[in-house]
């Protein structure tokens, strides 16, 4: 019998299905985090909110991490289940490389590493997209909320 390949990774395509946004905008979902933060988070969530834009945060509202935040530099972030991924969501429904953000002059984008469950961004399926403040990311099980300077993106 064959050795199994030890390097090769297993993995198949999952269907998670996706949940309605919640509210209008991506602003909504915002004041909905701010509304259930702590005293800290909210602390947190509004300082970025009112920086200059050089950073952002993603906030995991839903999922295994629920709660963990992590700083969005202009040096961008990784995303993945790798554990030498900037931001590692260890989950089977995800990507050792996944995704990542950086930073495109005055905005930053969201690009997926051509992952094999995609990625999607307020409910639609996207391979790259400049992200604004409140715009919900999916990432496997995980759901993720930008969090960025009210000048950061918006138009």
């Amino acid at each position: 019998m064959a050795k199994p390949d030890e390097d090769r990774e297993l993995t198949s395509t999952l269907h998670l299905g996706l949940r309605s946004v919640v509210g209008n905008s991506p602003a909504d979902l915002i004041n909905d985090l701010i509304g259930h933060a702590t005293d800290e988070e909210r602390q947190i969530i509004n300082g970025v909110l009112a920086s200059d834009g050089n950073s952002a945060m993603v906030f995991i509202h839903r999922g295994a991490q629920k709660g963990a935040r992590f700083l969005v530099t202009s040096d961008g972030v990784t995303i993945g289940r790798s554990p030498e991924s900037s931001i590692f969501l260890d989950d089977i429904t995800v990507s050792r490389k996944h995704a990542s953000i950086e930073k495109n002059g005055d905005s930053f984008t969201f690009k997926d590493s051509g992952s094999l469950n995609g990625s999607y961004v307020n409910n639609q399926s996207v391979t790259e997209k400049n992200l604004v403040s409140g715009d919900e990311i999916q990432i496997g099980k995980f759901h993720l909320l930008f969090i960025g300077s009210k000048l950061v993106g918006e138009k």
